[in-house]
């Protein structure tokens, strides 16, 4: 049995940020990732993000991979896994990894689980066949590897993602049929979907793909109408000749492991389906066990990475070794965090965290 002051889950833009507060408060830690590198989604977004200096505005999403790395690579007190997958987790604070083939317990004083989230996907005719993607996997061969996934594409989904990684396909040199989209309105940032509209991509709202069409692969795809109660109007079949077709219908928080230790969970759409219940140090209903990031609630990295630090300092004080600018970065993290969910896009999130702290009065 390993023993450390603290395990954190997952080496994405959360975990890295919160175990960055946890060693500059003296603590111990083992950050474990299933990913050879560490980053999550970062490492594979080649576009500059919004937001102010201290969110990394202007650079691009594998540079702030590299900034929140890079004070942590050989740091005395941190131990870094990649390529370690958490198998289960316990109400003793255990946690059990393979790592290599290799069989680990690990046992900690907390635990913050930061484990992300994963791609929704979309029941539709042959959904299966070969040229059908998530649009993460579209990015992590793109911009990871340099594999170009087909020469046509066709985006299902207006969010920010379906939006930027349609623009990095026109860059890889894929050409964008169209982006569909079932909703009456675009769903991200206006300035993406224009910059797509200029280079003449065809947006299509209150449309969806019904069928992929191919024998061994994909070689086209129906797409058809949907009234405004999301259903089929007959006679507005499309199809598109395509060899590729991309998903990007949103993420679904993965709360998995801490169902394994009986965290109490809710349903909570505006934020991404079901979730741990969290209160405002990030603790969930199980002592000593924190959750941050997409893992509690879908929204950008630039959020994710102020939840990081807000967990990191939370964790901290609950250990009784607080951080030792604990006051000043509190409400420097807190602020940047209320900065990012204000506006329009905001709002959804705001709903939903109210929505939390009702089930949680009701638990």
């Amino acid at each position: 049995m390993i023993q450390t002051d603290v395990l954190v889950i997952g080496g994405g833009p959360s975990g890295l940020c919160a175990a960055q507060l946890l060693i500059e408060s003296g603590f111990k830690v083992i950050l474990v990732d299933r990913s050879p590198v560490l980053g999550g989604q970062l490492v594979k977004q080649t576009h500059k993000f919004f937001g102010s200096k201290e969110q990394h505005a202007k650079t691009r999403g594998f540079d702030i991979a590299n900034l929140l790395i890079d004070p942590l690579l050989n740091h005395p007190d941190l131990e870094i896994w990649t390529g370690a997958t958490v198998l289960g987790l316990y109400p003793d604070l255990v946690a059990t990894i393979n790592q290599n083939e290799q069989y680990h317990k690990i046992q900690a004083q907390a635990i913050v689980v930061a484990s992300g989230a994963s791609e929704k996907f979309l029941a539709f005719e042959n959904n299966d066949l070969p040229g059908v993607y998530g649009a993460g996997a579209v990015q992590t061969l793109m911009n990871q590897y340099g594999v170009r996934p087909a020469d046509k594409i066709v985006m299902v989904g207006s969010g920010n993602i379906g939006l930027i990684v349609s623009y990095q396909c026109l860059q890889a040199g894929i050409q964008v049929q169209a982006i569909v989209e079932a909703a009456p309105q675009i769903g991200g940032y206006k300035v993406h979907a224009s910059k797509l509209a200029r280079l003449g991509v065809p947006i299509y709202t209150q449309k969806t793909v019904k069928k992929a069409i191919g024998k061994d692969k994909v070689e086209a795809c129906e797409i058809v109408s949907l009234d405004d109660q999301f259903k089929e109007i007959p006679g507005t079949s499309e199809v598109i000749e395509t060899d590729g077709i991309c998903i990007s219908v949103g993420l679904s928080p993965s709360y998995q492991l801490l169902d394994m230790i009986d965290a109490k969970l809710g349903y909570v759409p505006e934020l991404g389906g079901t979730i741990p219940l969290i209160d405002d140090n990030y603790m969930t209903s199980v002592n000593h066990v924190f959750a941050c990031g997409d893992g509690v609630g879908i929204e950008e990295a630039s959020a994710a990475m102020m939840e990081g630090y807000l967990t990191g300092l939370a964790v901290a004080r609950h250990l009784n070794q607080p951080h030792p600018e604990n006051e000043q970065l509190m409400k420097q993290y807190t602020n940047a965090l209320n900065t990012l969910r204000e506006g329009p896009f905001g709002y959804k999130t705001n709903v939903g965290i109210e929505k939390m702290k009702e089930l949680i009065r009701r638990a």
